[in-house]
């Protein structure tokens, strides 16, 4: 099975559009398949980058379009109900176990809450999903009613993740429109996912760099 018949699939894309819906409904930002698919794009990015087999890519790719199937449940512990829905629709479309554990696990541990980068493919799955911030994940139309979620991702005009040659450091580069929302609001709701992309990036065997407005902070 491949992530193009995964990214198909009509039941998985009903799973998607629904869990979004559902956080659309709570006010969260966008997290269907723009979002899911630019995760998927990013997790495989960073796995052939640093020269992991073609089947780990395709994987990481897989990983990264379910990852958010969980909040089709609930928001909350959304990355573990998320892997047990992976898990039930991968070994139903007759993945063989160890593939599915790789996901499975990774998608569990994707989140800052209580996530661990377990593998490469987990650390891969949790750079890709918290380097998407970008102005089009916003819903709200009215800049005035702008909480301070809608605020971070409006004020992202430009985001860049990218691996160096060397393939000792990947760096997050944003550029924040500081009339829309600060570097420091941008902290306060992203310092913890941060840290996490940082142990992700030492399970890779890379530093982790995150620059706003041409300025290191991490």
């Amino acid at each position: 099975m491949t992530y193009e018949q995964i990214k198909t699939n009509e039941a998985i894309r009903t799973y998607v559009k629904a869990a979004d819906d559902s956080l659309a409904t709570l006010g969260y930002t966008e997290h269907s398949f723009a979002h899911v698919t630019a995760v998927a794009e990013k997790t495989g990015y960073i796995l052939e980058t640093l020269g992991h087999s073609p089947r780990m890519v395709e994987l990481g790719k897989i990983a990264g379009f379910l990852h958010d199937v969980g909040n089709l449940i609930n928001r909350i512990d959304h990355s573990q109900s998320g892997a047990m829905m992976a898990f039930r629709i991968l070994d139903h479309m007759g993945f063989p176990a160890d593939e599915i554990a790789l996901i499975v696990s990774a998608i569990g541990n994707h989140d800052e809450g209580t996530g661990v980068p377990v593998s490469p493919l987990a650390a891969a799955l949790i750079i890709a999903d918290k380097s998407d911030v970008r102005r089009s994940r916003v819903r709200n139309t009215e800049l005035t009613n702008f909480d301070i979620h809608d605020r971070v991702n409006y004020s992202v005009t430009k985001a860049e993740l990218k691996i160096n040659e060397a393939r000792s450091l990947i760096k997050l580069k944003l550029q924040i429109d500081t009339h829309v929302g600060s570097v420091m609001e941008y902290f306060e709701i992203f310092m913890e996912r941060m840290i996490l992309c940082r142990k992700a990036a030492e399970k890779l065997g890379l530093k982790f760099k995150l620059m706003i407005n041409e300025q290191q902070l991490i």
